[in-house]
């Protein structure tokens, strides 16, 4: 009995040891991440892009928690989370047909005037001219690209299930996008994200050169409309 005892002494004291070297190695190794991160973010230069997004899958809550301590703003450290996924994903989004692909813009881009009407694919534009999003349909659906207007995560998920597109460009404010690219991570697609310049529900807008930038990528230059440069001025 006293053996017995003896060895389940034992035993609770090795796994208490393990488990403070274990917190004590996630926080050495968040820690780092997030030194090599914040440096990144000043450089405007992303270093050990491969090593970070893994430390972000099972040190998220640790390493926000250390952005937060060091000062960094909840709008910085999602910047350099959406940049970090676009960086990731660039040379594979590009590898992938362009008819497998399928560009989300939020409905919030349109005219608040807009007549468009509200569908099970999302907002079917008319092309009215009152904002930018029908010009920019038109030549991304020239490339081949598939196109939607969506009020939600919603009817991406839907959109997906029905066309099923490997890849996905999509559009939002700071928040959507991340989400949007959880979302995409967990159904397998590969995602890029554009982040809209001014946020809320009504007549955002968007840099479209960085969304062609984007939408182009991997795309042949005689696959892309000559007008294309007209929109993104």
């Amino acid at each position: 009995m006293n053996l017995d005892f003896f060895t389940w002494d034992n035993l609770i004291y090795l796994i208490g040891e393990l488990t403070v070297l274990v917190i004590a190695g996630a926080f050495i190794v968040s820690f780092i991440l997030v030194v090599i991160s914040i440096y990144s973010i000043k450089k405007k230069k992303l270093y050990f892009p491969l090593l970070i997004k893994s430390g972000l899958v099972f040190l998220e809550g640790m390493m926000k928690a250390m952005f937060r301590f060091l000062g960094l703003e909840d709008r910085e450290m999602l910047t350099f989370f959406i940049n970090l996924q676009n960086t990731m994903n660039a040379a594979e989004f590009a590898k992938i047909p362009v008819s497998e692909r399928a560009v989300f813009f939020p409905q919030c881009l349109r005219s608040s005037q807009c007549p468009a009407h509200l569908t099970p694919e999302g907002l079917k534009c008319r092309n009215c001219g009152q904002c930018e999003v029908g010009g920019a349909q038109i030549l991304l659906e020239q490339m081949g690209y598939k196109v939607f207007i969506v009020p939600g995560s919603s009817f991406i998920k839907r959109m997906v299930k029905k066309y099923r597109p490997r890849a996905i460009l999509g559009i939002g404010c700071l928040s959507e996008v991340k989400e949007g690219i959880e979302m995409a991570d967990k159904m397998g697609l590969v995602v890029m994200g554009v982040v809209t310049l001014k946020e809320g529900c009504v007549e955002t807008l968007v840099n479209w050169p960085d969304v062609y930038e984007v939408a182009t990528l991997g795309i042949s230059p005689e696959s892309i409309p000559q007008d294309l440069h007209v929109l993104a001025d």
